[in-house]
């Protein structure tokens, strides 16, 4: 989906390629380089592999040029150095379900809040219309992730809810609609089965069998906001690739587990719901305004309703990760600190701090289908979070954040917080 041609298009004014500016650099300072070398931290790489004690990677430009042991990386002479001792180090987080603003200015502020707390890039997911969303993809917005789009999803007509999506009622305007945004270069296409408690008319499975089938003819693929567990076997069936929730309305069944094992490609992105607990929220004061906080504070209560619904949820994703289905990472609506609040909610649910992280990382990175983000790796984007403590014994560490950088540049927390406590939160 927003894979190398994608990226490509990505610009900066000015931009020189690396390669070059490293030659300039080398002939105007006597042989030393525009290299930055961070030393000492625990990396966790972001494929679920062990971490790296001690550390050392280096930065250039925008890119990683090495991560490894410290024995076995040779820092060039000239580099500025920075060291990371007792902080741990892990990719920007991935976020494959948001919904962002269609204008810019807002738009523009949510990428920079999401990126205070640590998302590297987002994908808008099926609610966006105009040109702006499609523009914004291939700009950096300074201080702020990557906000990618998928169009316009597709959905039969809910009046009352929303016009934004492609709203369809025969398989002539699902193809239709699969073959505009294919046009779009949408390369990740949702469709919507649910009757909103009984409200509308689900997308049947005729119609969502043709929006499946002319996508993959196109070379797209399709991810499925679903409900219940007899729609998300039905979608299996028709050979959907990847679901944007979970099944919500009950525990789920050996039929539904065997059905993904046999479709192992198939991505759960389980966007869980709160847990219906009371919480501390202090970790939020660094951009929400005092009294917003407060507020917020005082709405956290333990919820029984919420917490069965949670319960569902987390044992379903339990059992299916447990199955070895694969799993990315999504957060829905537009709260930039959710990503925190979803990978403690997901290893509530039983899944180990590290499985969290590569799943909020390099697994959410690969359902995108990009191959420059989500692991920390020579020839990666720069993209990376600096956290106080480790979050391999507290997932909660996340929070923690010392630093963020994007594209091997630091993010300016500091000025971007000022910014969000004085007005309110987007």
């Amino acid at each position: 989906m927003y894979r190398a041609k994608r990226e490509s298009r990505i610009f900066v004014a000015g931009f020189v390629p690396i390669s070059v500016v490293a030659v300039l650099m080398a002939a105007c300072t006597g042989g030393q380089t525009n290299v930055t070398a961070f030393e000492g931290a625990r990396v966790i790489i972001g494929d679920g592999s062990a971490p790296i004690e001690d550390a050392v990677f280096m930065v250039e430009s925008d890119r990683l040029t090495a991560v490894g042991p410290r024995a076995t990386v040779d820092i060039p002479r000239g580099a500025t150095r920075v060291d990371l001792a007792g902080k741990t180090v892990m990719p920007a987080i991935v976020n494959t379900h948001v919904h962002l603003a269609l204008e810019r200015e807002a738009r523009t502020e949510q990428l920079q809040h999401m990126a205070y707390y640590g998302a590297g890039t987002v994908l808008s997911l099926g609610h966006d219309t105009g040109d702006v969303p499609f523009q914004m993809q291939d700009e950096l917005v300074p201080d702020g992730a990557r906000g990618l789009t998928a169009g316009r999803g597709i959905t039969s007509p809910e009046p009352g809810r929303s016009e934004v999506p492609h709203w369809i009622t025969t398989e002539d305007e699902a193809r239709g609609a699969v073959r505009e945004l294919a046009e779009q270069d949408v390369g990740l296409i949702k469709i919507w089965v649910d009757d909103r408690n009984g409200r509308y008319d689900k997308l049947s499975a005729a119609l969502y069998g043709a929006v499946i089938d002319e996508a993959h003819t196109l070379g797209a693929r399709v991810t499925a906001h679903v409900f219940t567990l007899e729609d998300a076997k039905g979608l299996l069936r028709a050979g959907l690739d990847a679901f944007a929730h979970g099944v919500r309305d009950r525990d789920v069944d050996d039929e539904l587990v065997a059905l993904w094992q046999e479709r192992p490609h198939v991505t759960l992105v389980p966007n869980l719901p709160g847990p219906g607990v009371a919480m501390d929220l202090g970790w939020l004061s660094g951009t929400v305004p005092p009294d917003e906080l407060a507020e917020m504070q005082q709405a956290s209560i333990d919820r029984p309703a919420a917490q069965e619904r949670f319960g569902i949820q987390a044992r379903n994703l339990a059992r299916l990760s447990e199955a070895g289905v694969k799993i990315a990472f999504g957060t829905d609506g537009s709260a930039p600190w959710a990503v925190h609040q979803e990978m403690e909610d997901m290893v509530r649910s039983g899944m180990a701090p590290a499985d969290v992280i590569a799943v909020a990382t390099g697994s959410s990175a690969e359902l995108l289908q990009m191959t420059d983000v989500g692991t920390l790796a020579a020839g990666k984007s720069a993209d990376f979070i600096v956290l106080e403590a480790n979050p391999l014994d507290d997932i909660t560490n996340t929070r923690r954040i010392d630093a963020v950088y994007l594209r091997g540049t630091a993010v300016d927390r500091e000025g971007l917080g000022v910014r969000f406590r004085g007005r309110t939160a987007q």
